[in-house]
């Protein structure tokens, strides 16, 4: 599996957002974005980018904040384009609704890459069976609980007192002993994590003008 070796402050720079790869740490004064606002790298002046390049930054941005690498984002494209309806609400619907997104968004981790670990390392069960895959697609209804195992109860439960965030209306717990959530309906665009639907930062429709070129 492909892993980014290099610190993760560097892609929030490249993008010249914050893309809340570390959790809470994205959130305090440590953040690498709120000290250096500037592209990695020795040359790092920002250019007026070509309509090409805006485009390219846009999915960047998005394939980036889910982490999600390009063969598995070219896949939810093709499945977005199939869909019946608008092909930028469906593609974030299907990023929204990942395994370990949802396994974020219930609180159970800081970050969608600590939700990953989580369900990577076989701490989460989706409707009552293991599962380990966390780029799994779920279905309305679908529930996602923490084995009932003492250590993994104990990781969620640090987490959701130390890191406590809103739960979106397109989920809700369903259990605490152990942690356990549910998928109510399909998310649509004003489910999307307002961490990167604020001011507008996201534009899909220039990701579907770049994947559609």
């Amino acid at each position: 599996m492909a892993r980014h070796l290099d610190s993760v402050c560097q892609i929030c720079r490249r993008e010249g957002m914050k893309l809340y790869l570390k959790g809470a740490r994205c959130e305090s004064p440590k953040c690498a974005i709120e000290r250096r606002d500037t592209p990695p790298g020795m040359h790092n002046r920002r250019g007026k980018l070509s309509e090409y390049g805006v485009r390219l930054r846009e999915k960047q941005k998005l394939k980036r904040f889910y982490g999600v690498l390009e063969k598995q984002f070219r896949r939810y494209f093709a499945i977005a384009s199939r869909s019946p309806e608008n092909t930028g609400e469906a593609l974030l619907s299907i990023m929204e609704r990942r395994l370990d997104n949802v396994v974020h968004r219930l609180g159970f981790a800081p970050s969608r890459a600590g939700a990953r670990q989580l369900v990577t390392h076989g701490h989460v069960l989706v409707n009552g069976k293991f599962c380990n895959v966390p780029s799994i697609l779920l279905r309305a209804g679908d529930k996602v609980a923490v084995k009932n195992r003492e250590h993994s109860v104990k990781l969620v439960k640090l987490n959701q007192q130390s890191h406590p965030q809103p739960i979106p209306d397109f989920l809700e717990i369903t259990g605490s002993e152990p942690p356990e959530g549910r998928l109510t309906r399909l998310p649509s665009r004003t489910d999307v994590d307002p961490r990167l639907a604020k001011d507008d930062q996201l534009q899909e429709q220039l990701i579907i003008e770049f994947c559609s070129r």
